[in-house]
């Protein structure tokens, strides 16, 4: 099958199953609202804040604030994507139809990757404008330095966390099994590695800790970490990167099942 047919089959899919659709908007929704609503108390409480935080303060952060929960339905969609075929079966007929498993994995990993490199973007984009206009006198704009950086790779991220996950649930094959690692991972395992002073130097080098960098436009007082926002992003790619050449290394190997 032509690589531009395994595309057009893996769209049929994606758009076929309910799931995608339900998981996407929510990405959307939360991230957005929470970060509404954030922007809306940190306005409220500006001048409650201790001084060190109101020197540090950073508007693009504040308005990205909903991120960290809209990344859990990116997980899902990455996860539902891959896995959804192994659990009713159907990845066999899709192996069969496509044996190359190259081209099999490149079609779905390409079209879902762009699905959510647009849903990453609108959703970046609209936090940021609708954040900022929450902060009201607090707010930043657009072309102030950093800031466009900052909201391109908050949609870059998003979508870096989706492509991950496709790439875990490509290993494991099970939705419960992928979703049950990768959720404890990004919400628990990663934030208390990234925030105890002994595992700090190691949980800075973890996906989402170097990735998140990317929206940060006023550095934090005493950081001390040694990549810059692109940096921290390069290896957010990397891990990506390791996550589907492990991925299509196990799919070559073994039988679908």
């Amino acid at each position: 099958m032509a690589a531009a047919q395994v595309i057009r089959s893996e769209w049929t899919k994606i758009r076929s199953v309910s799931s995608t659709a339900w998981t996407l908007s929510l990405a959307v929704l939360v991230t957005i609202a929470l970060g509404m609503l954030i922007s809306a108390l940190t306005r409220s409480q500006f001048g409650d804040m201790p001084v060190g935080e109101r020197l540090s303060f950073d508007a693009t952060v504040v308005s990205f604030a909903g991120m960290t929960l809209g990344q859990l339905a990116m997980i899902v969609f990455g996860v539902l994507v891959v896995s959804g075929e192994y659990s009713t079966g159907m990845i066999r007929v899709s192996l069969a139809a496509v044996p190359r498993r190259g081209a099999f994995l490149f079609g779905k990993i390409a079209v879902a990757t762009a699905l959510a490199l647009v849903v990453g973007m609108v959703t970046s984009f609209a936090a940021f404008f609708l954040g900022q206009a929450m902060l009201g006198s607090l707010r930043t704009h657009i072309d102030d330095p950093g800031v466009l950086r900052a909201v391109i790779g908050g949609g870059l991220y998003m979508t870096l966390i989706a492509v991950f996950s496709m790439g875990v649930a490509t290993m494991l094959r099970s939705p419960l099994l992928s979703l049950g690692i990768l959720m404890p991972f990004f919400f628990l395992v990663s934030n208390i590695l990234g925030n105890v002073d002994a595992t700090k130097k190691v949980g800075r080098f973890l996906p989402d800790q170097a990735g998140s960098r990317i929206m940060q436009v006023v550095p934090r007082i005493g950081d001390d970490t040694p990549y810059g926002p692109w940096g921290g992003l390069g290896i957010m790619a990397l891990w990506v990167a390791a996550a589907l050449a492990g991925g299509y290394a196990l799919l070559k190997r073994r039988d679908a099942q």
